[in-house]
């Protein structure tokens, strides 16, 4: 639970960061972050000697740790982009629907059926994006493309057959050639932040390897030890602090109807949070009930279809 916690709160925390690397862009920001997450995450595969996995990844792995690099560069740079914009909320948005794109995807990818609570948590959803678009008098799609990119990458994540620690590492190999051409020619051109602003900022630079890979693995063992219900309730912390830093803290506006779009959201986040722990607690008690009639000692280990925990 405590890996949980600070899984969660360091990723709704990051609005706290993001300005502190300032005057640097989005886009040197996030060739730093990937450049030193990168030193990070090979320094752990040191040490839990991890290096002959990923040597001996096949072809298609790494096509797919590819596509996993596009997209959450893609979900990185834009949120540093908004954050340091001044649109914490509609950030925090897109990690509030984000489960519920998830689940869209799951229809569209895996064919899967949905209950009947989890297709009115999506169309719940949809009002939410249709109210914010029509009342607030634009699409939010800085929210959108948060939501798809990032659900995107759980769903490539779920299909890349090597550790979290490996493909991490995989994937800022893919991302170093770029990241680091960039920097190289951003300095040579003579538009770096780095050297005209003390050691101080380089060591901020520096920390973003340290808070990316940080909450990733802290994520990555509390997922080993937590049911997949309870780790679904932590995931709401993250976007309720940075809804809350939006609106404390940087006193963004709330107009009356984004308040009503963030109520759709939250009422169908209830709904699909309500379906999911009822059916967590049918499961268990079949798999009790299943045990018991086996004589095992292991409730667990009986088989459950896979597809349910999408």
């Amino acid at each position: 639970m405590w890996f949980g916690l600070v899984a969660y709160s360091i990723w709704g925390l990051f609005p706290l960061y993001w300005p502190l690397l300032q005057p640097s862009g989005a886009v040197e920001i996030l060739a730093h972050r990937m450049v030193w997450s990168l030193l990070v995450s090979a320094v752990v595969l040191t040490v839990v000697r991890g290096w002959p996995a990923l040597r001996a990844m096949s072809s298609r792995t790494w096509l797919l740790v590819m596509a996993g690099a596009v997209v959450i560069s893609v979900n990185w740079g834009l949120y540093i982009w908004a954050v340091n914009s001044d649109q914490v909320v509609e950030a925090a948005l897109g990690y509030f629907i984000n489960p519920l794109v998830t689940v869209a995807l799951g229809v569209v990818v895996f064919s899967e059926r949905l209950r009947i609570a989890q297709w009115v948590a999506v169309g719940l959803g949809a009002l939410a994006v249709a109210v914010l678009t029509v009342a607030g008098g634009s699409f939010p799609w800085i929210a959108l493309t948060l939501a798809a990119s990032f659900a995107t990458y759980g769903l490539i994540k779920k299909v890349i057959p090597v550790a979290p620690t490996t493909s991490l590492t995989a994937e800022g190999l893919v991302l170093l050639v770029p990241a680091a051409g960039y920097l190289i020619v951003l300095g040579a051109t003579g538009g770096s932040t780095v050297p005209g602003n003390g050691a101080g900022h380089l060591l901020l630079l520096i920390g973003t390897g340290v808070i990316t890979c940080v909450p990733l693995l802290a994520f990555a063992a509390a997922a080993r030890r937590l049911p997949l219900s309870v780790l679904g309730l932590l995931q709401y912390l993250t976007p309720t602090v940075q809804f809350l830093l939006g609106v404390l803290w940087f006193g963004e506006q709330m107009p009356p109807a984004r308040w009503i779009g963030f109520g759709l959201v939250w009422l169908a986040l209830i709904v699909f949070t309500t379906d999911a722990l009822r059916r967590a607690r049918t499961q268990h008690v079949a798999r009790v009930a299943g045990a018991e009639r086996s004589g095992s000692t292991d409730p667990d280990a009986q088989p459950v279809d896979s597809r349910s925990d999408r």
